[in-house]
């Protein structure tokens, strides 16, 4: 799995990516496969004392305990990845922590899974993180109503003050009581009252000027 560690003035800085990977390998760098187990057994066997033997019984219950081991780490990994292909295409928050103690929260969706090494890997914003560092699963009615209301709330306050409103901006009022009425229950409840009551104040005072441009229109007339 290869690594591109950025620089800033000549030194490595750790990014969330790279703490989350480094935990994992860290945590993956203490199993003992079943290679090594066997070597260590044999080595047991060869320089045991001949005065005392160990029994084969106790290298067979030895070997039996280390399979039982493998094949729930094995089930456990097979689950982690299940999990994490469940993942692709969501919304979700990975926390890491780096070496230097400080958490960090990254948002993005998951493009694809990767496996290496009995681990589970997410790639997001094409840098990859543990399963482990999931923290949060976003619901995808929830981010969209979220976004809708972010939207919203930018559009309102790009409107000059109440005050300089003026007949240009009729048509971006309208607009957004518009785009306010066909809203949800549920998508108003991400909009903050004040926006909402400053979006009213707005329609009135589109009402006061188109009763005043009438008003000119008919003085005109006569």
């Amino acid at each position: 799995m290869a690594l591109v560690a950025p620089i800033e003035d000549g030194k490595i800085v750790e990014s969330a990516s790279q703490s989350s990977l480094n935990k994992a390998n860290s945590a993956g760098g203490n199993d003992m496969d079943k290679d090594a187990f066997l070597q260590l057994l044999v080595a047991q066997m060869k320089y045991q004392d001949p005065l005392q033997p160990t029994s084969n019984t106790e290298y067979i219950s030895q070997y039996a305990q280390f399979s039982q081991v493998e094949q729930m780490q094995n089930m456990a990994g097979s689950m982690d990845l299940q999990r994490a292909s469940q993942l692709v295409g969501k919304e979700v928050y990975i926390k890491t922590t780096g070496s230097d103690g400080e958490t960090k929260y990254v948002q993005g969706k998951v493009d694809y899974v990767v496996y290496e090494n009995g681990k589970a890997y997410l790639s997001i914003n094409e840098s990859l993180y543990s399963i482990d560092d999931l923290d949060t699963v976003v619901d995808g009615e929830y981010l969209a109503a979220y976004d809708k209301a972010e939207e919203f709330v930018i559009s309102v306050n790009k409107l000059p003050h109440v005050n300089n409103v003026d007949e240009t901006d009729l048509d971006t009022i309208d607009e957004l009581e518009k785009a306010y009425n066909a809203m949800s229950d549920y998508e108003k409840s991400f909009i903050a009252s004040d926006v909402v009551s400053s979006l009213r104040k707005y329609i009135e005072k589109a009402k006061e000027i188109r009763a005043a441009l009438e008003e000119e229109k008919g003085n005109n007339a006569d």
